[in-house]
């Protein structure tokens, strides 16, 4: 299965639109660090976790993972 795409600028509208979506941040700690991108309300689970730590994902909400 192939998971939809979003735009950035779509998941800039939701957040203005306080949609109930959890944000995830699926990057690794190196990356996570060397960034200066933190968004407040997000979930960071890194990928290589994202499989032992499914139990954190609310099933019922619509999940936008990023990377960057």
């Amino acid at each position: 299965m192939v998971a939809p795409k979003i735009t950035k600028e779509e998941v800039k509208r939701k957040l203005d639109m306080k949609e109930d979506f959890l944000l995830l941040d699926v990057r690794d700690p190196v990356d996570y660090g060397k960034s200066g991108i933190k968004i407040v309300g997000g979930l960071r689970i890194p990928l290589d976790e994202l499989e032992k730590r499914l139990g954190e994902l609310d099933p019922k909400k619509e999940v936008v993972a990023y990377c960057t």
